[in-house]
């Protein structure tokens, strides 16, 4: 959005914040793509027009891309529109298609952006392993048929926490920015067959989450030890890195913020 036309929409009365969920399977990604493709922009801003009475442009924490989903998305956008804070997820989700819903919704101060007030974002993965792929997650979960060695995996994830340049990491492009994060959360769940990461930074870069997790996924196939993970890590060079994991294991779960008016889905 250009800097006048930012402006212009921040003279209006209120700055809306809200939390949005949706399954990306059928979306070419979050951000607004000009027509016949269509984001899941695309939707909420052309939902929110109709019931806000003005031309909304939304900011947002994450540009998830095709195929990626969120339980967590936070957006926020400017409107003189009128309608209650309270009765906004009701009257927008009888507008919105099936696999996009708005979850909560605030009234935020003046200076609140989505993006840019954003501390911390998490992200989960997840894995079907097994000989036989399972119909209800094929959408939301990548299917490798060979057992994993969790052990191995929960010891090259340690080498993730803290700071460091996950330029190895880092798919070409992505908009310029420092490779440098820092991570505070890298975790690994199971239950049966399904495998889960968890993982939770200040900041994420361009196919970050699965560029980490098509690697891990070698180093659980026994391609790749704890070892050489760490060492991909420390080269910088994604070419050291492996194959990106497909999108349909991604969802943005949660975006943290410092606004006390701000309470996320799993904080209620």
């Amino acid at each position: 959005m250009k800097r006048e036309h930012k402006e212009e929409m921040k003279r209006r009365a209120r700055n809306i914040c809200l939390i949005v969920a949706y399954d990306g399977t059928d979306y070419h990604g979050f951000q607004r793509q000009t027509p016949p493709i269509v984001a899941v922009q695309n939707k909420l801003e052309a939902t929110f027009s109709r019931v806000f009475g003005d031309t909304v442009e939304l900011a947002a924490a994450g540009r998830t891309d095709a195929g990626v989903h969120a339980e967590g998305q936070v957006v926020n956008f400017f409107t003189d529109g009128t309608i209650p804070v309270e009765r906004i997820p009701r009257a927008v989700n009888s507008l919105l298609p099936p696999d996009i819903v708005v979850c909560r919704a605030f009234e935020a101060d003046r200076e609140f952006s989505a993006l840019h007030s954003a501390k911390e974002k998490t992200y989960r993965y997840r894995i079907l392993t097994g000989e036989t792929p399972n119909p209800f997650l094929c959408r939301y979960a990548w299917h490798i048929r060979q057992p994993l060695d969790r052990l191995a995996i929960e010891t090259a994830l340690k080498t993730l926490l803290g700071k460091h340049d996950f330029s190895s990491f880092l798919a070409a492009g992505g908009a310029p920015m420092s490779p440098v994060r820092t991570m505070t959360r890298a975790e690994l769940f199971h239950d049966g067959r399904e495998v889960a990461f968890t993982f939770a930074a200040d900041g994420f870069l361009y196919h970050m989450v699965r560029n980490i997790v098509g690697t891990l996924a070698d180093v659980g196939r026994g391609v790749l030890s704890p070892e050489d993970f760490s060492a991909i890590l420390s080269a910088k060079d994604r070419q050291q890195a492996s194959a990106t994991a497909p999108a349909c294991g991604l969802c943005l779960t949660r975006v943290d913020y410092d606004a006390a008016w701000y309470v996320a889905e799993k904080d209620v």
